[in-house]
Formats: structure tokens, sequence, C-alpha cells
């Protein structure tokens, strides 16, 4: 019969599973180092939102006119929905680029939801072609979400987000060169362009072309709190000094 000695050394020597290591949890899948999994910040009306969505590379290239108008529909379900403004969109390659204000984390979280539901269900509508839906995963990880808190802030985010063709040389093809603003997103819809400060109208808009759907920012900081800092040019070129 084991000593009583004998037993508590036994229970010393016993591994229990569980708890925090180091290395634990699910790892990133793909090329890329998957979006945080913390907890998301909050959301507070007076600051807007940049949000980045990357797309797995089954779907290839979202530059193309059958994906711009599966994007294009996913805004207006959003504006009907009112769960969160989408204020600015840019459409790249790889991913897209959203400018958006929500007046709770909730309303964001819902609304961020529809969106990417909406766009994925269009997205797999034209992959699959005659074939049917297609049927698999648009969106390679959860969405990158930053807080945006001060005019600075704001105003480089707004020229990164509608200026990003000209980060990526989206602008040095022969058609898109005519383009002051990049076709694939809203910037069209932008009235401030430092270019167009003198000018009466905003851009023109060829007639076969339906701008993305939008709101009018509400917040102080992409209304006109951005412009205290300086101007955004259609030129400009993010990430880069000028």
């Amino acid at each position: 019969m084991a000593t009583a000695s004998a037993r508590r050394h036994v229970q010393q020597e016993m591994y229990f599973h569980g708890g925090k290591r180091r290395g634990a949890g699910r790892k990133p899948r793909g090329d890329r180092a998957g979006t945080s999994h913390a907890k998301r910040p909050e959301v507070e009306r007076k600051h807007p939102l940049h949000i980045t969505l990357r797309v797995v590379p089954a779907v290839g290239s979202l530059r193309r006119r059958d994906m711009y108008r599966a994007v294009r529909e996913a805004t207006i379900v959003a504006a009907m929905r009112e769960r969160m403004r989408i204020v600015h969109v840019s459409i790249q390659a790889t991913h897209l680029h959203l400018l958006v204000e929500a007046d709770s984390k909730l309303a964001l979280s819902r609304g961020m939801q529809g969106f990417q539901t909406s766009v994925a269900r269009n997205v797999n509508t034209v992959l699959g072609g005659d074939a049917g839906r297609r049927r698999g995963r648009v969106f390679a990880d959860r969405y990158h979400c930053v807080v945006i808190r001060s005019p600075t802030q704001a105003r480089n985010a707004l020229s990164y987000v509608i200026n990003n063709w000209r980060k990526h040389r989206e602008d040095r093809h022969e058609r898109k060169a005519i383009w002051l603003a990049d076709p694939f997103s809203s910037g069209v819809s932008f009235p401030d362009w430092h270019e167009r400060r003198n000018e009466m109208y905003m851009l023109p808009i060829p007639a076969d072309h339906e701008p993305l759907v939008v709101y009018r920012p509400r917040s102080w900081l992409l209304d006109k709190g951005w412009s205290i800092v300086g101007p955004v040019s259609a030129r400009a070129i993010p990430s880069q000094r000028p």
C-alpha cells in the first residue's frame, strides 16, 4: 500500500493540459499572416474607421467590370440597411478599402457582416458563370479596422483610400490614364479634390459609368476636420513623401 508521502510525490509530477501556452492557437493561413483576432476597438459615432478587406487568390482580380458591379450592388444593399455608413470605397486587385461611420460596435459588426455576405454572394455568382454560383470563401480573413481619431489621421486615410490605385500603379494603364480619380473607387464622388478647388462642379462622370453608392460624411473628421491639415490631391501617391 502506497504511503502518504509517495502519493504526494506522484501528484506533484502530474501534468495538466490547458491554459495559455506559447505558440498555441490557430495558425495564419496563406502567404500573408492573418488579421489579429484581438478584441476589436471601441466604436464611437464621432470616430470614422478605415477598414481593409482582402480576398483569397482564387477570386482573381477585383478590378474588372463584372467585379465592380458585384461590389457596387453590395454598397447599395449596405446603404439601404443603414447599419453603417460607407463614405468611401476603393477596389484594388486583391483587397477593398473602406472609410465607414457607425454609431456603435454592434452596428459596425452587423453592417460589415451584411456587406461581406453581399459582396461574397455577388462575386461567387460572377465566378460561377453559367455553371451556377461558385461555392467557397471570398475573403481571406477578418477585416482589419483602424479607428480615425484626429484631423491628420483623417486626411491621410482619405488620401490613402481614394488614391490607392496610384500606390499600386493602376493609373499607368492606358485606358485609365484619362481619369483624374480612380474609376474603381468613390473618388469621382469626392467634391473636395485640390485640383477642382476653383471649379463650380464636381468631376465629370462618363455617361456609361455608375458610381459606387456612398454616404456624405456625418462625422466632423471626414466632413471638415481633415481639411484643416491640408488639401487632398488627386495626383498624390499614398505612402510616398511629397
